[in-house]
């Protein structure tokens, strides 16, 4: 009888939730900055308000997760 703990399945599946998430939503956020960039060069002003918070809130809110994971399995070890 095995009983499968947290840090057993986080080293089967390489990265914890949280890091993938965290990675994940600051990728996602990069490339709403590189949208919005590109945009603005083009000769646009008025973009939407979504790609804005995208470019905002997620790219800050994925390197927060990820820092808050890399603490988590710091103080793990």
């Amino acid at each position: 009888m095995t009983t499968s703990t947290s840090d057993e399945q986080a080293a089967r599946t390489g990265k914890p939730l949280l890091m993938r998430l965290g990675v994940g939503l600051f990728a996602v956020g990069m490339l709403a900055v590189i949208i919005v960039f590109v945009l603005f060069a083009a000769g646009m002003e008025d973009l939407p308000v979504w790609l804005s918070v995208a470019a905002g809130v997620v790219t800050p809110l994925g390197l927060g997760l990820g820092l808050i994971a890399l603490v988590r399995e710091h103080k793990g070890s």
